[in-house]
């Protein structure tokens, strides 16, 4: 069996796209998924299962989630040891102790690409923010004080975007990818 997490996108904010993590965990068994665990209320999901395609487990949790939730939600299904390696591939900058710094990954669903991502946001602004592609991911830090000023973070959600990204923090990865 592989061991895969997935990341649902927009789920349990602000009241909006509601679901329990509990019934998603006991959906996720019932289709067949071994040994699954979530991880706080944003739609964290680490799981095996034999499957050797990612497309079709993201599209397997996503029907199912309509099915069971009546929600459209985008999923983002990477293997465990694929994410571990793209942290390991992470720049110096991201990912540190600092606590003036927000780091975060933006995950790229299948049909776009990392530098479409940047190009449809533009250059992180100088000081405030960091970027680096890796993959078809993007490694992001802006200052904490200052990110309503950031570029970057005024268009992650404005850009016409946001169903081809996922976003986790760096603390929330380092704890799933040992899951």
């Amino acid at each position: 069996m592989k061991r895969y997490i997935a990341l649902l996108r927009g789920i349990n904010i602000s009241g909006k796209n509601k679901i329990s993590m509990a019934e998603l965990k006991s959906c996720l068994i019932e289709i067949g998924y071994a040994d699954v665990f979530t991880y706080l209320n944003s739609g964290n999901i680490v799981f095996s299962i034999d499957e050797s395609n990612e497309i079709v487990v993201a599209d397997k949790i996503k029907e199912m989630i309509q099915e069971r939730f009546g929600l459209d939600i985008p999923v983002f299904v990477i293997l465990q040891e694929e994410l571990k390696d793209l942290l390991s591939k992470a720049p110096v900058w991201w990912g540190t102790d600092d606590k003036e710094i927000y780091d975060n990954l933006i995950f790229v669903m299948p049909s776009a690409t990392a530098e479409l991502i940047a190009e449809k946001i533009g250059e992180p602004t100088k000081e405030l923010e960091q970027i680096c592609i890796c993959k078809n991911a993007i490694f992001w830090s802006f200052d904490r004080k200052k990110y309503a000023k950031a570029n970057w973070w005024k268009k992650t959600a404005s850009a016409g975007i946001g169903e081809m990204i996922t976003i986790r923090t760096a603390n929330t990865l380092k704890k799933i990818v040992e899951m």
